[in-house]
Protein backbone atom coordinates (compact mmCIF):
# COMPACT_ATOMS: atom_id res chain seq x y z
CA UNK A 1 0.00 0.00 0.00
CA UNK A 2 2.79 2.29 0.93
CA UNK A 3 4.16 2.01 -2.70
CA UNK A 4 1.00 2.15 -4.20
CA UNK A 5 0.61 5.96 -1.90
CA UNK A 6 4.35 6.67 -3.47
CA UNK A 7 3.63 5.98 -6.82
CA UNK A 8 0.44 8.19 -6.93
CA UNK A 9 2.56 11.18 -5.21
CA UNK A 10 5.13 10.61 -7.74
CA UNK A 11 2.44 10.87 -10.84
CA UNK A 12 0.67 13.57 -8.95
CA UNK A 13 4.19 15.82 -8.88
CA UNK A 14 4.68 15.58 -12.09
CA UNK A 15 1.44 16.25 -13.57
CA UNK A 16 1.89 19.59 -11.83
CA UNK A 17 5.69 20.23 -13.06
CA UNK A 18 4.43 19.69 -16.33
CA UNK A 19 1.38 21.57 -15.98
CA UNK A 20 3.58 24.50 -14.74
CA UNK A 21 6.94 24.40 -17.34
CA UNK A 22 5.66 22.39 -20.40
CA UNK A 23 1.86 22.90 -21.12
CA UNK A 24 -0.72 25.25 -23.05
CA UNK A 25 -1.29 27.61 -20.12
CA UNK A 26 3.00 27.73 -19.21
CA UNK A 27 3.53 29.91 -22.50
CA UNK A 28 4.56 33.57 -21.99
CA UNK A 29 4.35 36.14 -24.18
CA UNK A 30 7.77 36.55 -24.29
CA UNK A 31 8.94 33.36 -25.35
CA UNK A 32 7.79 34.02 -29.03
CA UNK A 33 9.59 38.19 -28.61
CA UNK A 34 12.24 37.10 -31.31
CA UNK A 35 10.12 35.43 -34.00
CA UNK A 36 9.00 36.75 -37.05
CA UNK A 37 7.16 37.62 -38.99
CA UNK A 38 5.99 40.26 -36.12
CA UNK A 39 2.57 40.46 -35.02
CA UNK A 40 0.41 43.91 -34.82
CA UNK A 41 -3.06 43.35 -33.93
CA UNK A 42 -4.05 46.90 -36.00
CA UNK A 43 -2.69 45.31 -38.74
CA UNK A 44 -3.34 42.09 -38.89
CA UNK A 45 -7.03 41.95 -37.61
CA UNK A 46 -8.12 44.39 -39.50
CA UNK A 47 -10.55 44.47 -42.36
CA UNK A 48 -12.62 41.71 -43.20
CA UNK A 49 -11.32 38.54 -42.28
CA UNK A 50 -12.40 34.96 -42.64
CA UNK A 51 -12.08 32.70 -39.83
CA UNK A 52 -12.81 28.82 -40.00
CA UNK A 53 -12.71 26.20 -36.53
CA UNK A 54 -13.77 23.26 -34.52
CA UNK A 55 -14.71 23.64 -30.64
CA UNK A 56 -13.31 19.94 -28.62
CA UNK A 57 -15.48 19.08 -26.23
CA UNK A 58 -13.56 17.93 -22.29
CA UNK A 59 -12.90 14.27 -24.08
CA UNK A 60 -11.04 15.50 -26.72
CA UNK A 61 -13.82 15.20 -29.46
CA UNK A 62 -15.25 17.79 -31.95
CA UNK A 63 -18.42 18.99 -30.57
CA UNK A 64 -18.90 21.57 -32.82
CA UNK A 65 -17.70 23.03 -36.83
CA UNK A 66 -17.88 26.72 -37.90
CA UNK A 67 -17.06 29.47 -39.83
CA UNK A 68 -17.17 32.59 -39.15
CA UNK A 69 -17.00 36.24 -40.74
CA UNK A 70 -15.00 38.93 -38.64
CA UNK A 71 -14.80 42.77 -39.56
CA UNK A 72 -12.33 44.84 -38.03
CA UNK A 73 -11.79 48.40 -37.81
CA UNK A 74 -8.51 50.50 -35.96
CA UNK A 75 -8.62 53.92 -34.80
CA UNK A 76 -5.64 54.29 -33.54
CA UNK A 77 -4.97 51.96 -30.64
CA UNK A 78 -8.34 51.09 -30.57
CA UNK A 79 -10.16 48.46 -32.38
CA UNK A 80 -13.64 46.98 -32.78
CA UNK A 81 -14.01 43.57 -34.10
CA UNK A 82 -17.30 42.07 -35.02
CA UNK A 83 -17.77 38.63 -34.72
CA UNK A 84 -20.60 36.36 -37.27
CA UNK A 85 -20.34 32.89 -36.16
CA UNK A 86 -22.35 30.34 -38.33
CA UNK A 87 -22.28 26.97 -36.54
CA UNK A 88 -22.54 23.22 -37.62
CA UNK A 89 -25.92 22.86 -36.12
CA UNK A 90 -27.35 25.87 -37.62
CA UNK A 91 -27.10 28.52 -35.15
CA UNK A 92 -26.22 31.49 -35.55
CA UNK A 93 -23.95 34.04 -33.07
CA UNK A 94 -23.19 38.04 -33.46
CA UNK A 95 -20.57 39.00 -31.08
CA UNK A 96 -18.22 42.04 -31.06
CA UNK A 97 -14.94 42.59 -29.44
CA UNK A 98 -13.81 46.09 -28.10
CA UNK A 99 -9.99 45.78 -28.24
CA UNK A 100 -7.27 48.57 -26.68
CA UNK A 101 -3.75 48.08 -27.56
CA UNK A 102 -1.10 49.56 -24.66
CA UNK A 103 1.92 51.64 -26.72
CA UNK A 104 4.06 48.59 -24.40
CA UNK A 105 1.69 45.72 -26.90
CA UNK A 106 -0.71 45.19 -23.72
CA UNK A 107 -3.92 44.61 -24.22
CA UNK A 108 -7.24 45.27 -22.87
CA UNK A 109 -10.55 43.02 -24.51
CA UNK A 110 -14.20 43.91 -23.90
CA UNK A 111 -16.96 41.75 -25.01
CA UNK A 112 -20.37 41.73 -24.15
CA UNK A 113 -20.10 38.03 -22.69
CA UNK A 114 -17.27 38.71 -21.45
CA UNK A 115 -17.32 38.95 -17.07
CA UNK A 116 -14.34 41.51 -16.57
CA UNK A 117 -12.16 43.05 -18.59
CA UNK A 118 -9.72 40.45 -20.80
CA UNK A 119 -6.25 41.18 -21.09
CA UNK A 120 -2.86 40.06 -23.01
CA UNK A 121 0.17 41.28 -24.67
CA UNK A 122 1.15 40.69 -28.58
CA UNK A 123 4.74 39.99 -28.36
CA UNK A 124 6.96 38.24 -31.87
CA UNK A 125 4.32 36.43 -33.83
CA UNK A 126 1.56 35.72 -30.96
CA UNK A 127 -0.55 37.39 -29.45
CA UNK A 128 -2.33 35.88 -25.54
CA UNK A 129 -5.40 37.09 -24.21
CA UNK A 130 -7.41 35.93 -21.34
CA UNK A 131 -10.47 36.30 -20.07
CA UNK A 132 -13.68 35.16 -18.74
CA UNK A 133 -16.25 34.24 -20.86
CA UNK A 134 -20.04 33.85 -19.86
CA UNK A 135 -21.46 30.78 -22.17
CA UNK A 136 -25.43 31.66 -23.60
CA UNK A 137 -27.75 29.93 -21.70
CA UNK A 138 -28.53 27.17 -24.33
CA UNK A 139 -24.94 26.65 -23.48
CA UNK A 140 -25.18 26.11 -19.70
CA UNK A 141 -24.73 30.14 -19.08
CA UNK A 142 -21.61 28.62 -17.11
CA UNK A 143 -18.54 31.30 -16.71
CA UNK A 144 -15.78 29.70 -18.55
CA UNK A 145 -11.65 31.35 -18.09
CA UNK A 146 -10.36 31.57 -21.49
CA UNK A 147 -7.14 31.54 -22.43
CA UNK A 148 -6.34 32.24 -26.14
CA UNK A 149 -3.05 31.83 -28.52
CA UNK A 150 -2.96 33.21 -31.57
CA UNK A 151 0.31 32.93 -33.90
CA UNK A 152 0.70 34.73 -37.28
CA UNK A 153 2.33 32.78 -39.56
CA UNK A 154 4.66 33.57 -42.65
CA UNK A 155 1.61 33.87 -45.30
CA UNK A 156 -0.76 36.24 -43.41
CA UNK A 157 -2.67 33.33 -41.49
CA UNK A 158 -3.40 33.31 -37.49
CA UNK A 159 -4.18 30.37 -35.77
CA UNK A 160 -6.23 30.38 -33.09
CA UNK A 161 -5.81 28.03 -30.35
CA UNK A 162 -7.89 28.65 -26.87
CA UNK A 163 -8.70 26.51 -23.87
CA UNK A 164 -11.90 26.85 -21.57
CA UNK A 165 -11.30 25.98 -17.95
CA UNK A 166 -13.74 25.64 -14.88
CA UNK A 167 -12.37 25.48 -12.04
CA UNK A 168 -9.12 24.87 -13.77
CA UNK A 169 -10.04 21.66 -15.34
CA UNK A 170 -9.90 21.82 -18.83
CA UNK A 171 -13.57 21.62 -20.45
CA UNK A 172 -13.35 22.89 -23.89
CA UNK A 173 -10.82 23.54 -26.98
CA UNK A 174 -10.99 25.95 -30.01
CA UNK A 175 -8.62 25.70 -32.96
CA UNK A 176 -9.30 27.91 -35.93
CA UNK A 177 -7.72 30.34 -38.81
CA UNK A 178 -8.23 33.49 -39.75
CA UNK A 179 -7.16 34.99 -42.83
CA UNK A 180 -8.28 38.10 -44.78
CA UNK A 181 -11.23 37.45 -46.85
CA UNK A 182 -9.15 38.13 -49.92
CA UNK A 183 -6.61 35.50 -49.00
CA UNK A 184 -8.85 32.29 -50.18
Amino acid sequence: MMYVLAGVAIVAALSVVWARFWSFKAQKPDDYATQGPQFDIRQHLKGPILCEGVIYGPTGRVTSRFVADFDAEWDGNVGVMKEKFRYDSGREQDREWRLTLGNDGSIKADADDLVGTGEGRQEGNAVQLNYNIKLPDESGGHVLSTTDWMYLVENGTIMNRSQFRKYGIKVAELVATMRPKDMH
